[in-house]
């Protein structure tokens, strides 16, 4: 017997993924059910050998239905996430609505699957920030053994992190480079994005950090452990999909670079290719479509007392959103509703 699944926001980036990632890891279902705004009504959407058409989320009775995989944008799950909690059906909402409630689980299943038995008090759980979700995979297992005090992270996102027309605009600036007179100015981004790197995601706060960076400090915070110090400078360049980050990391004891290979190449979630070569360390082009978080140039800091240097690379729309939340579901089957 398997579960009756709704994806909304399914004709975008991530409900696209959504669907495939439900297909690929044989998610037991019984109904999927494809929802989009009005003006993607009838839209065909592709899930596994099957071929779904769109139904308007306007009005959708979600009676009956067990697990809605939100990609809808904060505004939308707004109105329509309480709806289909209230009619018994649990959310996992990839917005960032709910990510700070504290009410609401924020969860990364190889970092704390607990957490999804919180989803009773609204039946909503919150999916991470896609830079968060990531990181804290490669943090955990490291947390777990010496006990991290402060980590400094700069990242490298993709451009896909911004939607299709963000994915559109690379396209065209980087085409327009080439062929005079078709340059293309800027819309989605402040600057030109080819050939250029942008650090500025989402908007900026009186701190002097933008939004993003402030999610990846909070986040962090409620997934693992709220005494880490985490500062970050998020980035935009010039990729069409996979987020990279590179991670400074202080513990409160020593963690031989060694000790933390062995870790890493043990832990759930974790690919750690490391070797000191040209090329033997993962890039955002080799993980695109990849279920794992990569982990290279794992290094000793040695202008601290107990510190480690390492590299994490991992499919934005996979392991930052739509990969993320299948396992969420996965995890709530299986601790939770224990249907299939």
């Amino acid at each position: 017997m398997g579960y009756k699944v709704v994806v909304a926001g399914a004709t975008g980036n991530v409900g696209r993924e959504m669907l495939n990632i439900l297909a690929e890891r044989q998610f037991p279902t019984d109904e999927v059910v494809a929802l989009a705004s009005r003006r993607s009504l009838g839209t065909e959407v592709s899930y596994g050998d099957k071929t779904l058409t769109c139904k308007d989320i306007e009005g959708f009775d979600f009676t009956g239905y067990d697990i809605a995989l939100f990609a809808i944008g904060s505004d939308a799950t707004k109105t329509y996430a309480p709806i289909a909690a209230k009619a018994g059906c649990v959310v996992i909402d990839n917005s960032s609505l709910y990510r700070y409630d504290p009410d609401v689980p924020l969860v990364v299943p190889e970092v704390n699957p607990e957490a999804v038995d919180g989803y009773t008090k609204k039946n909503i759980i919150a999916n991470p920030n896609c830079s968060t979700a990531q990181m804290v995979v490669a943090l955990k297992p490291l947390h777990d053994r010496a006990k991290i005090k402060r980590v400094v992270v700069s990242t490298y996102q993709s451009v896909s992190g911004s939607g299709k027309e963000a994915i559109d605009e690379l396209w065209n600036q980087t085409k327009g480079i080439y062929v005079p007179g078709q340059e293309v100015a800027p819309k989605v981004y402040p600057k030109q994005i080819a050939f250029n790197v942008i650090p500025h995601i989402d908007v900026f706060m009186d701190s002097g950090d933008t939004k993003e960076e402030w999610k990846m400090v909070t986040e962090t915070k409620k997934i693992i452990d709220k005494s880490i110090k985490l500062t970050a400078t998020c980035v935009r360049v010039p990729v069409f999909v996979g987020h990279a980050e590179s991670l400074n990391i202080e513990f409160e004891e020593f963690l031989d670079e060694d000790e933390a290979r062995d870790i890493l190449r043990e832990a759930p979630g974790i690919m750690l290719v490391d070797k000191r070569e040209d090329g033997g360390y993962v890039t955002p082009v080799e993980c695109v479509g990849d279920f794992a978080t990569f982990i290279s140039r794992v290094r000793q800091d040695v202008t601290i007392e107990n510190g480690l240097n390492l590299w994490c690379v991992s499919d934005n729309l996979r392991k930052g959103a739509a990969l993320n939340a299948v396992q969420i579901a996965e995890t709530l089957g299986k601790r939770c509703l224990k249907k299939g």
